[in-house]
């Protein structure tokens, strides 16, 4: 994969494979359903690819590191999926209808600031370092928005690694979450990252 070796794709899919099960762990809790994330796959794209996966409109979660990482991470959610996880979180049977409110996107960055709070504790184990986020900044778009989508990156560049998830919510969600950051930030994680002996 020209701009990653296969070293680095094996560690970062290692990365996000411990991170997100600590982050489906914590999920799991606040749904009270199973959450199941399947091993990530991990792929180099450029910018404008980004949003290839989705249709119409979905929900940018973007989280800034504030200590140990320099940079900012963004996950892309469907709309159906948020509905859904937000009426779990309010102890209802999993709607997925209706529009997508400012309740639903303060929901949708609770829940992604305890599951990616969870994901920052594995990254510090596995780096032997502080990671620490900011709280989860929470944008509705619509796919053909990409000037919206541009803004949300403080990187000029066109290379970002991609790790698209398979993510069940017990019978009630089966979707794919993607996990989007620029190279560079990929290549710091890289030589950070120091093996468990």
């Amino acid at each position: 994969m020209a701009g990653l070796t296969q070293e680095q794709i094996d560690i970062l899919g290692e990365i996000a494979n411990i991170s997100m099960g600590s982050a489906a762990t914590n999920l799991s809790v606040m749904l009270n359903q199973r959450v199941d994330i399947t091993t990530p796959k991990v792929s180099l794209i450029n910018r404008s690819a980004a949003l290839d996966d989705y249709e119409k409109t979905c929900i940018f979660v973007q989280i800034h590191y504030i200590k140990g990482l320099t940079g900012n991470n963004i996950f892309i959610l469907k709309e159906p999926d948020i509905l859904c996880m937000t009426d779990l979180m309010m102890g209802g049977a999993g709607n997925k209808e209706g529009e997508v409110t400012e309740l639903h996107m303060s929901a949708a960055s609770e829940a992604m600031n305890q599951m990616m709070g969870a994901s920052s504790t594995s990254m510090s184990s596995m780096m032997n370092m502080v990671v620490d986020i900011s709280t989860p900044e929470v944008n509705r778009i619509d796919v053909d928005s990409v000037k919206t989508f541009e803004k949300m990156f403080e990187s000029k560049e066109n290379d970002f690694v991609k790790i698209t998830f398979h993510m069940e919510v017990g019978d009630l969600i089966d979707s794919i979450m993607v996990q989007l950051y620029p190279l560079h930030f990929a290549e710091e994680m890289c030589q950070k990252f120091t093996p468990k002996k």
